[in-house]
């Protein structure tokens, strides 16, 4: 006789989607920016959402990889003197 170990259902939604989802003005919030923005992000399509009913959701997941792409690491250099 074999154990069957009991197992999550897997979900039927992506990993970026699944998680806390945001409205756009708590978006807004975490972006520092106006509602416009956001907004502007969904209509474009540069960022993932969820209709529910009428209203639009952006996953947490979701804006975190936003906000990831547009990470710029800073240069490093090692300053080298010049030969007189």
């Amino acid at each position: 006789m074999t154990r069957k170990t009991k197992q999550e259902p897997a979900s039927p939604l992506p990993e970026l989607a699944q998680g806390r989802l945001l409205t756009v003005e708590e978006a807004a919030e975490r972006l520092n920016t106006s509602v416009r923005f956001p907004r502007r992000l969904i209509e474009e399509r540069r960022i993932a959402f969820i209709h529910v009913g009428r209203n639009v959701r952006i996953p947490e997941a979701a804006l975190e990889a936003f906000i990831a792409a547009g990470l710029v690491e800073p240069i490093t250099t090692t300053r080298r003197r010049r030969a007189a």
